[in-house]
């Protein structure tokens, strides 16, 4: 199976990065709405998809407007766009906002539930992580395939989502900030490298890769990709229209 990560910085888009979006072309599944998703144009291969929030901040769900364009160049007959109740709510009464963006697109706002049947006979389920103003995690699970998407979140080697994410094939989580700035983690919400990969670890996940890179920092290492393999070998920068396989 195939994950494209889309976008792979957090916050706001440089010219290497888009914000967090990627997608399983072959089931039309997607995870998160940046600015990436108009990326999704050149691999989407379904008539119907479905788009999976973890929470509703602007980096995350922006992209829900261009769907405008998108659909009809892409022929999709039908998009869902599943998330919490009170994101969905906050998205549709201010993104949709007459002043802002007034023309909703063609979509349906569905709830999350607590599995949620994909194609392929894959199932995803969610769990909940610390972030200002809440956010979930994702594990999707198809015979003998197992991706875990956590973004936004202060990672801990024993996190209390590590069970969700034990044993899966393929670890994409967030790694915002190099250990050097380890204490900006708690505050914002977010994750620096040795607890990231410390988590992959103690899980047993096969692989990882690291998104949500703060766009601000170095570029061509921006979080000391050999301490996370110093600790967890089978590590990697996830990079724009990067595809992994798992």
């Amino acid at each position: 199976m195939r994950l494209v990560l889309l976008g792979t910085s957090g916050y706001h888009p440089t010219d290497q990065r888009q914000t967090a979006c990627m997608i399983i072309p072959e089931y039309g599944v997607m995870l998160d709405a940046g600015t990436a998703l108009y990326r999704a144009a050149r691999f989407i291969q379904t008539r119907e998809l479905d788009i999976f929030l973890t929470h509703a901040h602007l980096d995350h769900v922006v992209g829900l407007t261009y769907l405008l364009g998108l659909m009809p160049v892409c022929g999709l007959g039908r998009v869902r766009v599943h998330g919490q109740p009170e994101k969905l709510d906050a998205i549709e009464r201010h993104l949709f906002a007459e002043p802002l963006f007034p023309i909703m697109p063609q979509c349906e706002f569905r709830p999350l539930e607590s599995e949620v049947k994909l194609a392929g006979g894959g199932v995803l389920s969610y769990f909940p992580v610390c972030h200002p103003g809440g956010a979930v995690g994702f594990r999707l699970d198809w015979p003998g395939h197992a991706l875990a998407y956590v973004t936004d979140t202060t990672a801990k080697p024993d996190a209390a989502y590590l069970s969700k994410i034990r044993g899966v094939d393929l670890l994409v989580h967030e790694c915002h900030f190099p250990d050097a700035l380890a204490s900006r983690t708690e505050p914002t919400g977010h994750s620096c490298t040795t607890p990231v990969a410390q988590l992959a670890k103690t899980a047993g996940a096969k692989h990882l890769v690291l998104v949500h890179i703060d766009p601000r920092g170095d570029e061509n290492d921006p979080v000391g990709i050999a301490t996370a393999r110093a600790i967890f070998p089978r590590t990697e920068l996830g990079r724009d229209l990067m595809e992994l396989e798992f």
